[in-house]
């Protein structure tokens, strides 16, 4: 399987000569798997002046940055939508799939790190916020009778559990390594499993849908929510049961404890060992 990679293109908080804003595009591998070194992750950053923002543009950066890594990724993640029509067109123009997600946590840090360190040395910095446009999201939705798990359960695993992921049999899945978000080996990370017969086919339809993250959510009556793709989201299940509603609310605390880390699993049923489908997670701030 190739690479994957995330792209940012957008203003910073930078002016030129012009005192117009200074754009950038911002490229770099996903880990994709527990013991991929960070240091090792494939990074391209090009400044841009506002005059030259196109699709044209950003496909001779996008195919420098090939020219430079060696090879082509097999898809780009972007979470910014305003841009999607540039930075779709563009990917189409060099043959990569463009995939509006979340799950862009090198890009999202390296972004920050960019914005504490590296723009305010630029000549031209405009010190304060570079706000995104906000979109509103659409509401929750629910899942296919047939992707529905049988049964499923909150569980949780230590940090240095995940030492042994690379010797898991999984079906369809995704990690990290997490050092990127700074755990202790004793840190407890929570989890969901999901039990089906139908297993494989709820992880491979999973597996397509740019999981971002998971979230129990109180604003609306107890709902375990699966958030996916830019603004997607699923409801997995509607909490009622006092047991399970405390669980629900342990599972957002071990999270917040886990800086956002946590994980979901498709199993066939609670006594076999393989994963049909396990993706290892991190809800973030996006920059």
């Amino acid at each position: 399987m190739g690479s994957i990679w995330e792209i940012d293109f957008y203003s910073r908080p930078i002016l030129d000569a012009n005192q117009k804003k200074v754009w950038e595009v911002l490229v770099c591998e996903s880990p994709g798997d527990i013991s991929t070194q960070p240091d090792s992750l494939f990074r391209y950053a090009q400044y841009c002046s506002s005059t030259q923002v196109n699709s044209g543009w950003l496909r001779t950066a996008l195919q420098e940055a090939i020219d430079k890594a060696g090879e082509a990724p097999i898809k780009i993640r972007f979470f910014r939508r305003q841009m999607s029509n540039m930075i779709t067109k563009a990917c189409q123009d060099v043959g990569i799939p463009a995939q509006p997600s979340r799950r862009i946590l090198v890009l999202n840090q390296w972004l920050k790190q960019r914005m504490e360190e590296v723009y305010p040395q630029e000549e031209g910095y405009q010190g304060g916020t570079n706000p995104s446009v906000r979109l509103e999201s659409p509401l929750p939705q629910r899942l296919p009778d047939a992707l529905e798990g049988k049964q499923w359960a909150f569980v949780s695993l230590q940090a240095a559990d995940f030492a042994e992921m690379p010797e898991w049999e999984i079906g369809f899945g995704e990690a990290f390594p997490l050092e990127l978000a700074d755990l202790s080996p004793e840190t407890r990370i929570p989890g969901v499993l999901i039990f089906s017969p139908r297993a494989l086919p709820i992880a491979g339809w999973m597996s397509g849908l740019e999981l971002a993250f998971l979230k129990f959510d109180t604003k609306q009556q107890g709902r375990l929510v699966l958030e996916t793709g830019a603004t997607e989201s699923w409801i997995l299940a509607n909490i009622k049961n006092p047991q399970i509603l405390a669980e629900a609310e342990g599972f957002e605390k071990a999270k917040q404890n886990a800086n956002g880390v946590h994980f979901i699993g498709v199993q066939s049923d609670p006594q076999t060992e393989s994963f049909a489908g396990f993706w290892l997670l991190q809800e973030i701030n996006i920059a």
